[in-house]
């Protein structure tokens, strides 16, 4: 299957039920996130059908498209470019969002690498992907033994990566995780009557199997050892000690060598 119909399936995918059911969870998540994360440039990447950057105040967002898809929506500037190769420099962002780009990324970990590239250190990385150890992953994986794409419950291309194994990855490139949440708990039903029925079943998701939810965020943040902060350094630098005090002896001025504050003239 190619790139270009790859994308066109996840599309027409994300218009059924189920689709619509994990980009309701998706954008939930991502609102609270980036409201909250600052600076001047954010970036996603991938995925037209969920404005990740909807909720948040940075003053230069661009949505980057491969360019398979040719066209995006309107609202935020359009880049066609490939995802591993970005026209920005490096430590120029200051936000990054992947929402089930590495999925269909021909090598997901040179696009990772690439995105630690351009991110700034202490920039943030969002990631969105379908769990494969979920309920939702055990059905796609039947569906594989059976003939016939209509068997299948996710779209047929793309390699699914798993949440531990892409925290592997990270460490690797230097990201810290700051905050991981799974969601969709409900069994891959494709009634939308019934997935709102089973919708209850979140909060007890989270709670009891929380690492079994059909879709993981994961909010990580760039290190870099060995920078120090120039504010630091400073308030150090003006912070020392003071002078020793002095005493005033019969008119003659001599440092005060004893322990505590020095006696009362």
């Amino acid at each position: 299957m190619t790139r270009e119909a790859s994308i066109i399936e996840l599309a027409t995918w994300l218009q059924t039920p189920p689709g619509q059911y994990l980009l309701r969870w998706e954008q939930q998540q991502l609102d609270a996130a980036v409201a909250d994360i600052f600076g001047f440039h954010a970036l996603q990447l991938g995925l037209p059908e969920l404005p990740t950057l909807r909720a948040n105040r940075m003053p230069h967002r661009w949505l980057a498209l491969d360019p398979a898809a040719r066209s995006g929506p309107q609202g935020l500037p359009l880049l066609l470019t490939e995802f591993d190769a970005l026209p920005f420099e490096s430590n120029s962002l200051d936000l990054v969002v992947l929402p089930h780009s590495l999925e269909l990324a021909p090598d997901p970990h040179q696009t990772l690498r690439e995105v630690e590239r351009v991110l700034r250190p202490e920039g943030r990385l969002i990631i969105l992907g379908l769990n494969p150890a979920s309920l939702w992953g055990l059905r796609q994986n039947l569906g594989r033994l059976l003939p016939g794409e209509q068997k299948l419950y996710l779209p047929l291309a793309g390699e699914f990566l798993g949440y531990w194994r892409l925290r592997d990855w990270l460490r690797l490139l230097t990201f810290e995780v700051e905050a991981a949440r799974f969601g969709c708990y409900s069994p891959p039903l494709r009634s939308e009557v019934w997935l709102e029925r089973w919708r209850g079943i979140e909060p007890i998701g989270a709670r009891w199997w929380p690492v079994l939810g059909a879709v993981y965020f994961i909010q990580a943040v760039k290190r870099v050892h060995g920078m120090r902060l120039i504010g630091l350094q400073r308030s150090r630098k003006f912070g020392r000690a003071a002078a020793p005090a002095v005493v005033t002896q019969s008119g003659n001025a001599r440092p005060w060598q004893g322990e505590g504050r020095p006696p009362e003239r």
